[in-house]
């Protein structure tokens, strides 16, 4: 048998040892042979071309657990599958992030800084809802709230509640790319709800908001939160509790760029 450390296999196939060792608890790809007393890995030659398939996915993001059934499957359809399926994903991130480029090029072309909206104060009466409460990240927080929402459907399904009102998110913290933080995604119903371990009812207190609406992509929610939160400050007012997105229609039928979503941060009487 023909083997090769696994410093000579990882600068072979430019996966770090480090790598190599995730790779091997994982089951991803295992060395030919681990010496048992010093725990040392070895690799054949023949297994380069698994490391650089496992290289190659890697590289364009694709999850691991992905990666794990792509080459575990002698199956070609279930492969091309997907591989369709992440070509797809990878498409969407790209116009996301073109959207976000030309978000930028004209936030900064702009001289004021901000693109205006138009803030009000509204009376928010008090609400009731189904809720859940998730600890997220930047980069997982897409997948948490559509998880959030699905969870909350489901338990309203089971006891026969329906919505009485649009969803709405309450983020109890900033939540940026070195932060994460808790929000509590709620759907407003007409009456109590049992729930279960993840799901409860509660009231959404009242408050008095400042508010405007921002139409677009979720993306670029930024500049509305900018907005409200420098026109609080200039009307001598005070932020009272935490900000709440309302998303007035669907992403599911409507384009990004048709998106509604009512900002609104609770404030207090004018600071005397």
């Amino acid at each position: 048998m023909n083997l090769v450390p696994i410093g000579r296999f990882s600068k072979m196939t430019r996966l770090s040892v480090k790598a190599l060792r995730l790779y091997d608890e994982m089951g991803l790809l295992r060395p030919a042979h681990v010496d048992p007393s010093s725990g040392y890995r070895y690799y054949e030659l023949g297994q380069a071309n698994r490391a650089e398939a496992v290289r190659i996915l890697r590289s364009v993001e694709m999850p691991l657990d992905e990666i794990q059934v792509i080459l575990a499957t002698d199956d070609p359809e279930l492969v091309h599958k997907q591989l369709v399926a992440h070509r797809e994903r990878l498409a969407e991130r790209l116009a996301a992030q073109e959207r976000t480029l030309a978000y930028l090029e004209s936030l900064i072309q702009r001289e004021e800084g901000i693109m205006p909206y138009e803030v009000e104060i509204i009376e928010e009466t008090a609400q009731l809802v189904a809720a859940t409460k998730v600890h997220t990240n930047l980069r997982t927080i897409g997948n948490d709230i559509g998880a959030g929402f699905g969870s909350l459907m489901q338990a309203m399904g089971r006891e026969g509640v329906t919505p009485a009102g649009p969803p709405l998110i309450v983020y109890h913290d900033v939540i940026d790319e070195e932060t994460d933080g808790d929000i509590e995604i709620c759907v407003p119903v007409a009456g109590a709800i049992s729930g279960d371990s993840n799901v409860y009812g509660r009231e959404l207190e009242a408050a008095t908001v400042a508010t405007a609406l921002h139409r677009g992509p979720y993306q670029e929610i930024a500049r509305a939160y900018h907005t409200i939160t420098g026109w609080i400050s200039d009307h001598g007012h005070e932020m009272a509790g935490p900000p709440r997105e309302i998303y007035l229609n669907d992403p599911q039928t409507v384009p990004p760029e048709e998106l509604l979503t009512r900002v609104e941060f609770p404030i207090c009487s004018e600071a005397g």
